[in-house]
């Protein structure tokens, strides 16, 4: 299992349930890391995804408390256990948690890579974070792209690994 996440540089994720940035590069790289693969992720995020729809051409698991929850064209589990145990027969490097801050959290200790985009400036207001991997044991960073800029902001693709 791996994940993939796009940070600011104060490991800002999100604000009000919103993407901090739009980067068509940054789209494209989701885009080849996730397809005809399974991506996992919590409600608040299905939810955020333009008419709360699933992602096309993946598997999603939605990863929620309400027991109630139900939503089409996606795999409910109600704990961290439920979802490991929907994806153990899958080869690791085809399941990608892809948020929010909770589900990091949660899933970390069980992602064996990390792609991160991590853009130059920070946003001091958001309101959700990814943990700092260089202060987390056992990950080292393994790869970083060439500077990316589009817009007002400049980002690099930087790919850890945990030894």
């Amino acid at each position: 299992m791996n994940c993939i996440v796009v940070v600011a540089a104060n490991q800002a994720i999100g604000k009000e349930n919103k993407l901090l940035f739009s980067l068509p590069e940054d789209m494209k790289h989701f885009r080849s890391h996730t397809l005809g693969k399974t991506v996992v992720m919590g409600r608040k995020t299905l939810e955020s995804f333009p008419g709360a729809k699933p992602l096309p051409k993946r598997t999603n698991i939605v990863l929620t408390r309400d027991p109630s929850y139900n939503k089409e064209g996606v795999v409910i589990c109600h704990s961290r256990e439920e979802v490991l145990d929907a994806v153990k027969d899958l080869p690791e490097d085809d399941v990608l948690i892809i948020g929010g801050a909770e589900i990091y959290r949660l899933f970390l200790p069980d992602c064996r890579k990390a792609f991160l985009t991590e853009v130059s400036v920070p946003v001091p207001d958001a309101d959700s974070f990814f943990p700092e991997l260089s202060e987390q044991t056992g990950w080292k960073l393994v790869s970083r792209s060439d500077e990316l800029k589009e817009g007002p902001f400049t980002y690099t693709f930087c790919t850890y690994e945990k030894i």
